[in-house]
């Protein structure tokens, strides 16, 4: 199996995916977010938008690095430190669970990324959410 974050014949998730059509998926996935109240709660401030963009800002920033693009997060804000940074937060399996089915929603709802590719990322971001678990129920 390879390496879904490497460059292949097709180029890196990034390249594939496009920074417009991975702005709009993290529009999309912030809307599930938000209303699934297992998970908006985990976002300081969640009811303003202003802060909404923030924290999706800051996610673009990241996967835009982690997907084989231009490393945005680090060169604004450092090294992104993932399970430090999310430790102050009860993060269990149903909130990783919940947060990855705000991504399939999101990735279903995207046409502008191919199957293939939705496949791809969504497999990524499952490892990611593994391991940022913190709590038990």
């Amino acid at each position: 199996m390879t390496n879904p974050l490497s460059p292949d014949l097709r180029g890196t998730l990034y390249e594939r995916i496009g920074p417009d059509a991975l702005r709009s998926l993290l529009e999309r996935f912030y809307r599930h977010v938000a209303a699934d109240p297992s998970l908006a709660d985990l976002f300081p401030g969640h009811q303003h938008a202003a802060l909404w963009a923030v924290t999706l800002e800051k996610q673009f920033a990241f996967l835009s690095g982690f997907l084989g693009g231009p490393p945005l997060y680090h060169q604004r804000y450092g090294h992104p430190r993932l399970r430090a940074r999310h430790l102050p937060f009860a993060i269990t399996p149903g909130r990783a669970r919940a947060w990855l089915a705000c991504m399939r929603a999101a990735l279903q709802e995207s046409p502008e990324i191919g199957a293939d590719t939705a496949a791809e990322l969504y497999t990524a971001l499952s490892r990611v959410a593994v391991q940022m678990v913190n709590s038990e129920e």
